[in-house]
Parts: structure tokens; C-alpha cells; sequence
């Protein structure tokens, strides 16, 4: 072969590979800051606690972007212990929502989340008299469907994804409430466009005060693409919560501080009771 026929191949060689390169490397856009809220927002954290306890959630949304856009949903969440308390099917999804943007209004349904959540260490399996030697610690594994409309309008990704995280936690009791503190570490993905996949770190902190007839909650919490570009979403919320008799009414502020340009209000009701517990002969 002639060096001038190696030169032109290294150069096809080169332009190919450059070319590739430029491909793997240029962000797609399918990410949190490009999209309606519900695209693929932070997951909220568990609090690194499965439970006894079939609790059911509705909920109202606004979201208040900070373009001037709008977006109000319905919410549904249920959580059912799979025949024992320490693992438990949680699923939730914005049922439907209802939004104005700079090309117009519209609605449409939205994706489907499901989670297994399994307690992994407990503190009531390790302990010496009332000193609980651990914390407790729950891994949960993810999945978001595709079942999202109106991509085409950047409301929904028109893909799948998934996750898994590992939270610990650990409830330091007072004389009237409780203040539990938990930290998540975890992996999430989404596929893209033209069948890439961007892989993110998921990361949170949560700290939660209770007591018999309250509780209140803040927590923050995002993850880290790898395409560095809007898909870091980061944020921070706070949930107030009245306890009468299982029901739970309850109101929710989140505020998007990077790569989720949206406030988010929430007004819920939950209700729960312990459907594994047995009758006392």
C-alpha cells in the first residue's frame, strides 16, 4: 500500500472517529430543564423505613414556572406491603395535568412510577438493650414507564427509565417528638434520544420532626447527569402534615434551585392503617 493510500485512510479513519465522538459527546436535550415537571423530577426519598401499613395518597399540584409557564395535576400514590413489613410495592403517577406554556395549552396523562422497596438492615435486629447499635437502611428499585403524552410539546420523555437508591436513617426520640434523619445515595437512567441513555447519581437528605398528632418534613435532594446539560435537577422541599385517626391532610412547597425551573405547591390528603396486623385472640 502506498503512503499516500495510508494517509487517506487514516484521514477517513480520523473523520470517522471525530465524528463519533461528536455524536456520544453532544447532548440531546431530553433532560429535566427542558420539560414540563413531570417529565422525570427528583424522586422523593424513603425514609429508610419499610411498613406494615397500606397507605393511600391524592393530591392536587400547581407548578409555577419560571418562564410564566403552568401546569396543575392530579396525584395518586398507594404503597401495600408485599405479605410482610419489610418489603412494600409503592406506585404513584400524575394522573392527568392541565398546562399553559409559550406555544399554548393542552393536557394529557402522565407516566407511571413503580418502586420495591426492602428493609436491609433494621435497628430491631441489632441492638443491646435500648442502645440501637445501626441505622435502618432500605434499598429501592425504580421504574418509569413510557405511558407520558404529547412529547412533542416537551411534556413527557416518549421513554422508559429506571432507578435504584439506598437510604439510612435513624429516629432520635425526645420526650414529645421524634426527629428522624436519613441521607440516600443512589443511580438513576433514562433513555434519550436515538437510543442513548443518560446515567445519572442520585443523592439526598432528609430530616423529619413527628409527633403524635404532626409532623414536618425537609428535604433536599437531585441527581447528576452525564451529559451536563439541564439534567442536574436539585431540590429542596418542606411538607406539613396533620395525624387524626390515619387520615393525614398535608400541604407541600418545592422549589427548584437548579436544572428544575419550577415551584411546586401540593395540597394532599393520606390515608393509612396497618393491614398486616393480627387480631388479639
Amino acid at each position: 500500500m502506498s503512503l499516500h493510500s495510508v494517509r487517506k485512510y487514516s484521514l477517513a479513519a480520523g473523520l470517522l472517529v471525530c465524528t463519533l465522538l461528536s455524536y456520544a459527546f453532544t447532548p440531546t436535550g431530553v433532560a429535566p430543564a427542558f420539560f414540563g415537571p413531570n417529565a422525570f423530577p427528583v424522586p422523593e426519598m424513603s425514609e429508610g423505613l419499610t411498613s406494615s401499613r397500606l397507605r393511600v395518597e391524592v393530591a392536587a399540584d400547581g407548578y409555577f414556572g419560571y418562564d410564566k409557564s403552568r401546569t396543575a395535576d392530579l396525584f395518586a400514590r398507594v404503597r401495600v406491603p408485599l405479605f410482610t413489613r419489610w418489603a412494600n410495592l409503592t406506585v404513584w403517577m400524575p394522573v392527568y395535568e392541565w398546562y399553559s406554556q409559550a406555544d399554548g395549552t393542552g393536557s394529557g396523562a402522565g407516566d407511571v412510577y413503580l418502586t420495591t422497596d426492602i428493609q436491609v438492615l433494621h435497628n430491631e435486629w441489632f441492638h443491646s438493650g435500648n442502645t440501637q447499635l445501626i441505622p435502618q437502611m432500605v434499598v429501592r428499585l425504580g421504574l418509569k414507564t413510557a405511558s407520558g403524552e404529547q412529547f412533542s410539546r416537551a411534556r413527557h420523555y416518549d421513554c422508559p427509565g429506571y432507578f435504584f437508591d439506598l437510604t439510612m436513617g435513624q429516629t432520635i426520640p425526645f420526650e414529645k417528638v421524634d426527629l428522624r434523619l436519613a441521607g440516600s445515595v443512589g443511580f438513576l437512567c433514562w433513555q434519550t434520544a436515538n437510543a442513548r441513555q443518560n446515567d445519572a447519581v442520585m443523592y439526598g437528605l432528609q430530616a423529619n420532626l413527628s409527633h403524635r398528632y404532626f409532623s414536618l418534613l425537609a428535604e433536599w435532594g437531585g441527581y447528576v447527569g452525564w451529559e451536563r446539560y439541564g439534567d442536574a435537577p436539585m431540590v429542596i422541599k418542606v411538607r406539613a402534615a396533620g395525624i387524626v385517626k390515619g387520615f393525614e391532610p398535608f400541604v407541600q412547597y418545592q422549589y427548584g434551585i437548579k436544572d428544575y425551573p419550577f415551584h411546586q405547591l401540593r395540597v394532599g390528603l393520606a390515608y393509612s392503617f396497618d393491614i398486616l396486623r393480627k387480631k388479639e385472640k
